[in-house]
C-alpha cells in the first residue's frame, strides 16, 4: 500500500508568497500614485474645450489687428533694477501697454507689467518687474487702439538681451485672410 506524504501547508511554499507580493506591490503603488494625482492637480487642463477653441477666434482678431496697425516692438529687460523699456513702432501710441511674460508650464511663474508712456520721448514705455524672470515664456503685449485690442504674441527665451515682438507673420491669421 503506498504511504501517503503529508502535503505540507501553502504558506511554507514559496509560489504563494511572490504572488501575495506581486499583488500587495501593485496596490500600494496604485494607491499612492491616485494619492498623488488628487493632491497635485494640474492646472493646465480645461474642461470647456468648447470655450477655450472660440478664445483662439478672439485672440487672432487682436493679432491682425496689430498686423494692420503695422506694430512691432523691442524690450529690453534689466537683469539688475527690474526696469523694463519697451520701444513700439507702427501706428498705434496708446498711453499705457500690458506685458505679460507667461511660464508655459508653471502659472505661478507668470507676471505682468503695466507700461506707461514716456512724456518725452513718442514709443518709448517704461514698466517694473517685482523680481527676475528667466526661461522661455510666451510674451505678449497689449494695447488699445479706439476702441479694440490688438496683441503681439511671441516665444521667447527670456535671458536674452532684447526681445523683439512683431518680427513674425501671423500664420494662421494669413490664412484667415486668405
Amino acid at each position: 500500500m503506498p504511504v501517503a506524504t503529508a502535503a505540507s501547508p501553502w504558506y511554507r511554499h514559496l509560489w504563494p508568497w511572490i504572488i501575495i507580493a506581486i499583488l500587495t506591490c501593485s496596490v500600494t503603488l496604485s494607491l499612492s500614485m491616485v494619492f498623488i494625482a488628487v493632491t497635485n492637480p494640474d492646472p493646465l487642463v480645461t474642461d470647456n474645450y468648447y470655450e477655450a477653441g472660440k478664445g483662439i477666434n478672439r485672440s487672432l482678431n487682436r493679432e491682425v489687428l496689430a498686423q494692420n496697425l503695422k506694430l512691432h516692438a523691442r524690450v529690453h529687460l534689466d537683469e539688475l533694477t527690474g526696469e523694463v523699456e519697451l520701444r513700439l513702432s507702427g501706428n498705434s501710441n496708446p498711453e499705457r501697454l500690458e506685458l505679460n511674460l507667461i511660464s508655459p508650464t508653471r502659472p505661478a511663474s507668470d507676471r505682468r507689467v503695466f507700461l506707461t508712456r514716456s512724456p518725452s520721448e513718442p514709443g518709448r514705455y517704461i514698466g517694473q518687474l517685482q523680481d527676475r524672470v528667466e526661461g522661455r515664456r510666451f510674451v505678449e503685449l497689449l494695447g488699445v487702439e479706439g476702441d479694440q485690442t490688438w496683441r503681439l504674441f511671441e516665444e521667447e527665451q527670456v535671458d536674452a538681451a532684447d526681445l523683439t515682438l512683431g518680427d513674425e507673420p501671423l500664420q494662421a491669421a494669413q490664412r484667415r485672410k486668405d
